[in-house]
């Protein structure tokens, strides 16, 4: 009796501290894919669909003639078109504390940037690289091409 009791406890005490092992929190969500689109996360890749969760690192990838539409949390929407690489390299949205940042790497393909809260109250805290260039926006809307 002592033995199961034990076990009981036990398995009480791993479900009370699973969330201290949670994933970190969201910063996007996909809203819209068109053809295959994958994300790596964490050494893994995985196909994904309307409703996909996108965290820092995150590296999404549009196969030829695809599309995805993403929204971060501050409001930021990006679209990507087929043949796409993107990297999500940072991401704060932390208003109360007064931290924003936005960094996104492009290897290749073309996506349409348009600001979010970030651009607006932290314009410089955001950041778009492409293989030959960066561009720091100033809370705007922008086609941008790499490779």
């Amino acid at each position: 009796m002592n033995r199961v009791l034990a076990l009981l406890v036990a398995g009480w005490l791993l479900c009370a501290s699973m969330p201290l092992f949670a994933a970190e929190p969201h910063v996007a969500l996909v809203k819209s894919v068109s053809g295959r689109v994958t994300v790596m996360q964490g050494g893994t890749s995985r196909e994904v669909a309307s409703g996909a969760q996108l965290q820092v690192a995150d590296r999404i990838v549009t196969a030829p003639g695809a599309t995805a539409a993403i929204v971060f949390t501050d409001g930021t929407m990006l679209t990507l078109g087929g043949g796409a690489d993107v990297q999500v390299r940072d991401y704060a949205f932390q208003p109360k504390a007064g931290k924003y940042g936005f960094s996104l790497y492009m290897s290749k393909g073309a996506a349409i940037y348009e600001s979010g809260k970030i651009g607006k109250m932290a314009p410089e805290t955001v950041k778009v690289e492409t293989p030959k260039a960066t561009v720091g926006v100033r809370g705007t809307r922008f086609l941008v091409e790499a490779g």
